[in-house]
């Protein structure tokens, strides 16, 4: 019986779990992670530290933010030194906060085992796409499957071609979850090719994009009365975003409210020949005290940094998709009452209201609306420190108050 590999992954179910950023050395400098990256032998000397951007709960396995590097406990270790000591790598690392030993894993083996023909779709760089470096190279994979009698005794590697993925034997997996670690999610790549969802191929992108375009606007005049003028940059900041268009919707609001909206994180990815909703996501960030200038407001500026950080981070779109949760971005233009002694403005995602839907139906499926309450230090001090008791606390208080998820500059903390 030929033998079982699995894609190992982030399990994200858990929208109170820890995020973390990318390495750093003794000084705070980032780290050259694609030697970590490349399927081959490395080494570091010194000391290496991964800082917790986004507190929670602790996990056995996590990757590091826009590297992708796994990042694991003593438990997962040991199983990888126990079972594939030939195949890995480990590289001491200090977490934030944390006394307990950590490791980033550096995947020594590359193994050229991609079955073509298996697979759902594959994608390969061209001369077109203006990256002469990786003609040739596999762009994208789409539901991977690989050929089980290339790998040999390989039992943890990564398949050439396509270095983010991460492929463990069916033995690996098996001993992960006896020992009971957290943080792993697997997706067989073995076994019979899995049945492409069914999508009308006849409609193109445009026509996909326009509705899709028909159905926001249309959720957004159910709110308010929509100004007509999206704000629009001149030139496209910070991550792409699906369509590869960055707007922000502006609704006035009963009660002299004011909300902002993106538009355009739930737009039909480019590459993508079947209908989709982008990110699955737009974020909505309101308030009831005065704004003269909207472009130049700092609600905008959180908005535009939040959206900035869930098109960045996968992991960051997928917690927000999950439920609620906090992060941090920079506080510079914002009322000095939010900002922390860092420079930073705490932010919770994900509060419901009772007067914004959670969700706005498209042709091309369901979207989430996030809305995003900016918090005072002395709040994102509570969450820090109660964790997601913390969290779900705020958020009780807040609709408890009947602030629910508005966003202020001017009010006490209620905690």
């Amino acid at each position: 019986m030929a033998q079982r590999y699995f894609e190992l992954i982030d399990e994200m179910s858990s929208p109170d779990r820890w995020l973390l950023g990318d390495p750093v050395d003794e000084q705070g400098n980032e780290v050259r992670t694609r030697q970590f990256m490349s399927g081959e032998p490395s080494r570091f000397d010194g000391r290496l530290r991964v800082p917790i951007y986004h507190p929670g709960t602790s996990l056995d396995f996590s990757r590091a933010d826009t590297s992708g590097i796994p990042v694991v406990s003593q438990k997962v270790a040991d199983v990888l030194l126990t079972l594939a000591p030939g195949d890995i790598q480990l590289i001491p690392v200090e977490m934030d906060s944390r006394p307990e030993p950590y490791f980033l894993v550096n995947v020594s083996r590359l193994v050229k085992c991609i079955d073509d023909e298996a697979c759902e779709e594959v994608l390969y760089w061209k001369p077109e796409d203006g990256r002469p470096d990786k003609v040739g190279q596999y762009r994208d994979v789409y539901g991977m499957r690989i050929d089980p009698s290339k790998v040999g005794d390989v039992k943890v590697f990564r398949p050439w071609g396509y270095k983010g993925s991460l492929i463990v034997s069916e033995d690996i997996k098996e001993a992960l979850e006896r020992t009971g670690v957290t943080g792993t999610e697997f997706r067989e790549v073995t076994g019979p090719r899995r049945a492409r969802d069914e999508h009308p191929q006849s409609t193109s992108h445009g026509d996909w994009l326009r509705q899709v375009d028909a159905a926001r606007e249309s959720a957004w005049r159910a709110l308010g009365t929509l100004e007509e003028e999206a704000i629009v940059p001149i030139v496209p900041s910070g991550p792409a975003w699906p369509g590869q268009r960055q707007a922000w919707r502006v609704i006035h609001r009963t009660g002299k409210r004011l909300l902002l909206v993106t538009d355009g994180l739930s737009d039909p990815f480019l590459e993508q020949a079947v209908p989709s909703v982008g990110f699955g996501l737009e974020l909505a960030i309101e308030t009831d005290e005065p704004v003269k200038d909207v472009q130049g407001s700092w609600l905008l500026q959180v908005l535009q940094r939040v959206a900035n950080e869930l098109a960045e981070h996968e992991r960051v779109r997928e917690a927000a998709l999950k439920g609620q949760m906090t992060m941090e971005v920079s506080g510079k233009g914002v009322p000095k009452p939010l900002v922390t002694r860092d420079g930073r403005v705490g932010v919770l995602l994900g509060v419901e209201s009772n007067t914004l839907p959670q969700h706005i139906t498209t042709p091309a499926g369901d979207v989430r609306l996030v809305t995003v309450k900016t918090l005072l230090p002395t709040e994102l001090a509570y969450r820090v420190q109660h964790g997601k008791q913390g969290r779900e606390e705020l958020a009780r208080r807040f609709a408890e108050n009947g602030e629910e998820h508005l966003s202020r500059a001017r009010r006490r903390a209620v905690v």
